[in-house]
């Protein structure tokens, strides 16, 4: 007998679900092989320039961002298991092209390729969750597809550095991962058909939810604090004059644009603030005498920290209810605060651990909040765009962080956590005070 997963709209089969997962395992793979050999690309190729290099470790997350995006608007009316078969095929032979690349202008072409490839598959990572999940079971799912991501990019991380040791060209082996994943997907024949419910305009009458409420009972789900487990809001149909029927949506209809910015201010703001630990935590062990060693063991114990909240969001969200994003940007607040002020590897450790549970916490929070706030057709789109977000964060960080330093004149390795760390204890006070509101509260009350 099969074994069978309640999805909140009916069963699937573990294969399934586990070729869903095998989906996520992909979205941290881009960029990884290159890592570790990025200081002996001069000694491969003799003749690399400068600029060959920052364009090897650049354009491809560059080119992440507007494929993403483009993912997200065609899977409105595409056939979105179509458009992920191209994306993981893409991603599947740029990578293993990379394996037998003779110059570098070769690998960086293949390695553009492959952010193209991998901009088409990741807004689908949590798109097929959103597909196939409804209320508590998304939530959860959303928080175990984090989780895959996070996990497989520790444990792939440290592969590619020891292939490295053996031969530059073996890294690039861990992008067979998404040759796997394509093999698993190729038994979904279809993906489950959303119904094109309207979402809530400032100008509508309810109607009947898709799950069957009516329309007194689905006024009160909808309160200014939507809990990321509840079910998507009803919608109506929107209403006015000429000059209203003209006015177009940001997004076009079906999406709450004005809670969707909310939600991507807050996924980019809590992307940047965390990435001083990636970014510069290595830098401020250096200057401390500590270890290259020590602060690799602190950016994998950051990454771990991301992964395990995934496994458990629902029971977390249950626990903290409308503190949750307060409680995660004071996590992160008091990690930066143990990272700066006292350098000791132990406490160092447990900072990287803290600042990395809150991300881990928010990430599914963000996720879900999207889905919640898009009509199902549009879920998706929606999702793309709060995880282009994310990635904007990461190519953004290193020029906001050089205009923080040039107005406080700053360019210690410490500054980073300082800044950083006052930003987002100002954005914790905010969550504190606005829990009551949609952007900064969960209320597992509203469960269904």
């Amino acid at each position: 007998m099969k074994k069978t997963i309640q999805t909140g709209r009916g069963m699937i089969s573990l294969a399934t679900l586990v070729a869903i997962w095998s989906v996520s395992s992909v979205k941290s793979l881009p960029g990884l092989a290159i890592s570790p050999i990025l200081g002996d690309l001069d000694k491969i190729f003799p003749h690399t320039s400068h600029l060959e290099i920052q364009m090897l470790s650049s354009l491809p997350s560059l080119l992440i961002i507007p494929c993403v995006l483009l993912a997200g608007k065609l899977s409105e009316n595409r056939n979105k298991l179509k458009i992920l078969y191209a994306g993981l095929g893409i991603f599947f032979a740029s990578g293993m092209l990379c394996l037998v690349a003779k110059s570098m202008w070769l690998l960086i072409l293949f390695n553009c390729l492959l952010g193209i490839g991998a901009g088409l598959v990741i807004p689908l990572t949590t798109g097929l969750v959103a597909d196939y999940f409804d209320g508590r079971y998304r939530t959860r799912q959303l928080g175990i597809s984090s989780s895959i991501s996070n996990l497989t990019l520790v444990l792939t991380t440290a592969l590619a550095g020891w292939l490295a040791m053996v031969d530059w060209h073996l890294p690039f082996l861990v992008y067979a991962i998404p040759g796997i994943a394509l093999l698993l997907t190729l038994r979904l024949r279809h993906t489950p058909q959303p119904e094109k419910a309207a979402v809530p305009t400032p100008h509508s009458a309810p109607t009947p939810s898709r799950t069957g409420t009516s329309p007194q009972s689905a006024t009160a789900l909808r309160p200014e604090t939507i809990s990321p487990q509840a079910t998507r809001p009803p919608a109506p149909a929107t209403t006015g004059g000429e000059a209203e029927r003209s006015r177009k949506p940001l997004y076009g209809e079906g999406i709450d644009a004005p809670k969707l910015n909310a939600v991507m201010a807050v996924y980019f703001f809590a992307t940047y603030t965390v990435l001083a630990v990636a970014f510069n935590l290595p830098f401020l062990m250096q200057h401390y005498g500590m270890s290259s060693s020590a602060s690799g063991m602190m950016i994998s114990i950051f990454f771990l920290a991301i992964m395990l909240p995934g496994f458990f969001i629902t029971q977390i969200l249950d626990r903290l209810g409308r503190n949750s994003v307060f409680i995660s940007f004071g996590m992160i607040t008091a990690g930066l605060a143990l990272i700066l002020l006292l350098h000791r590897e132990p406490v160092i450790a447990l900072g990287s651990f803290l600042v990395g549970a809150g991300y881990g916490i928010l990430q599914p929070i963000a996720y879900d909040k999207t889905v919640i706030i898009a009509r199902p057709d549009k879920a998706i789109f929606a999702l793309s765009l709060t995880m282009a977000a994310s990635y904007l964060a990461i190519v953004v960080y290193p020029f906001i962080m050089a205009f923080f330093q040039g107005i406080f004149d700053d360019t210690s390795a410490s500054f980073p956590f300082l800044v950083n760390g006052i930003l987002t204890l100002l954005v914790a006070v905010a969550g504190y005070r606005y829990r009551h509101t949609f952007t900064f509260g969960v209320d597992p009350s509203k469960l269904k």
